[in-house]
């Protein structure tokens, strides 16, 4: 019997979904199934699965995109079977990653010349592009001045686990200024205390994980500036801009973050967050060719022609290029400009209405100017409570709300905030009712004292 006959002899198509046999068992778990299943009652079985996972729009702790334009489907749909690194048998989807770099070198103000850089699968391998082109350029310096290049570190502020992970893979001393009370970012004084000759780089976040804050990336660059007159030692910076590289250039554009700052080598963002593609596009792009060292590129002959590959993943898809390009297209500087602004006042509407209800304190509110359109609190100083940030959170998962409660790292480690990151699709109607929500959950622990508040590590194990 063949497998299509197989196949047809497991399902008669007039049967009702669940009152087949194949529905009428637990699903497979563990080993590897031996009968062909139809595809109707395979679908069905994995979408009702899906079914618990959490609803995406209420998901206020990612940062990553949710909502799509239909065209957006469509197009990841066309290019379901494109492979982004196979430039060969794909060059229209190769162009279309070609004009979002230079797009990009355009929106960050890059010099004249030929835009260098690669789209990635998101930020993080964007991010180690930058941070490993920089110990590169370090080793060559040091090698030709005959000096060791054993001890490399690198500079930043407090960040994501992304450069925890690049400096313990890459062997490099990672000097992350610690947060404390009262300052809660990256600053040049702090930088310069930690700088010395085997220091690689430094990496300013353009909007912190923890609060959303832009941090001060001219500051940091003038007081390099004025280390390399007086010592020497010119250090170079990399920015983090996985979120504000999409929303400063719109919406804060006389900020000076960016290539505008000849200190300024590489900058990786987040094309799936505030670049409005779907998950699964990062990109990366250098000042000028000659800050991307030539033995990270690689030329790859065996697809059907010699090819330039930069970023560590191989095969990737194409889908989530091409859509950049169309968010590029269909939106213009205008477009993002309204998207994003509808965030900022989202965010507005969330920090004063949290601030009215007097039980906490904004740690950030979301201004354009300072950071992302995200909302930072802590429960207010001297209110006796009967529930934690961690309490709260969980109770409002009740509702569909993922809104995230966590301690601040190092030295601010008894700090427990909640934050919220507004992204596109998240409209003051459903900051509303978050907000009727929170205030419901208040009143529920008035009523139902908790006692035993939770802390971080319960509240993550009883949903992990």
């Amino acid at each position: 019997m063949d497998r299509k006959t197989a196949a047809e002899a497991l399902f008669d198509p007039n049967d009702e979904t669940y009152g087949t046999a194949d529905l009428s068992a637990i699903l497979p778990k563990s080993k590897f199934p031996d009968a062909e299943r139809a595809p109707r009652l395979a679908y069905a079985a994995i979408h009702d699965e899906l079914l618990l996972d959490g609803n995406a729009r209420q998901n206020l702790a990612t940062f990553c995109q949710t909502w799509e334009e239909p065209e957006v489907h469509q197009l990841m749909d066309d290019c379901i079977d494109k492979n982004m690194i196979d430039k060969d048998e794909y060059p229209q989807t190769a162009e279309i990653e070609a004009r979002c770099i230079r797009m990009l070198a355009d929106l960050w103000n890059a010099p004249q010349g030929p835009a260098t850089g690669t789209s990635t699968t998101g930020s993080s391998e964007a991010a180690m592009l930058g941070g490993l082109a920089m110990k590169r350029r370090w080793e060559t310096k040091r090698k030709a001045e005959g000096k060791p290049i054993d001890k490399p570190n690198l500079i930043t502020g407090p960040v994501q686990v992304c450069w925890h992970k690049f400096t313990r893979y890459w062997d490099i001393e990672h000097r992350e200024i610690p947060m404390e009370d009262g300052r809660l970012l990256m600053t040049p004084e702090e930088v310069l205390k930690l700088c010395d000759e085997n220091t690689i780089g430094v990496v300013p976040t353009l909007g912190v994980t923890f609060t959303g804050e832009y941090e001060p990336v001219r500051a940091v660059s003038d007081a390099l500036d004025d280390l390399q007159a007086r010592t020497g030692l010119d250090i170079p910076i990399h920015v983090d801009g996985a979120s504000g590289g999409f929303l400063a250039p719109f919406c804060a554009p006389d900020l000076e973050w960016d290539f505008r700052l000849p200190r300024v080598k590489s900058i990786n963002a987040s094309g799936h967050k505030f670049g409005l593609s779907p998950l699964g596009v990062g990109w990366v792009l250098w000042r000028e060719e000659q800050d991307l060292p030539e033995q990270m590129i690689f030329w790859v002959n065996y697809l059907g022609g010699n090819m330039r590959d930069i970023a560590l993943n191989f095969s990737r898809p194409g889908g989530q290029v091409v859509c950049q390009y169309y968010n590029f297209l269909r939106l213009g500087r205008d477009g993002y400009r309204k998207v994003h602004e509808a965030c900022y006042r989202s965010a507005a509407y969330l920090a004063e209405a949290l601030e009215k209800t007097g039980l906490v304190d904004i740690v950030f509110d979301g201004d354009p100017a300072r950071g992302i359109p995200a909302v930072s609190w802590k429960l207010k100083e001297g209110l006796a409570t009967n529930y934690t940030l961690f309490d709260l959170a969980d109770r409002l998962r009740a509702r569909g709300w993922q809104v995230p409660a966590y301690t601040l790292p190092a030295n601010c480690e008894n700090q427990a905030i909640q934050r919220i990151l507004v992204r596109n699709g998240v409209s003051i109607d459903l900051c509303s009712l978050l907000i009727d929500d929170m205030m419901t959950a208040v009143e529920y622990f008035r009523a139902h004292p908790v006692s035993k508040p939770l802390t971080e590590d319960e509240a993550s194990g009883f949903h992990h």
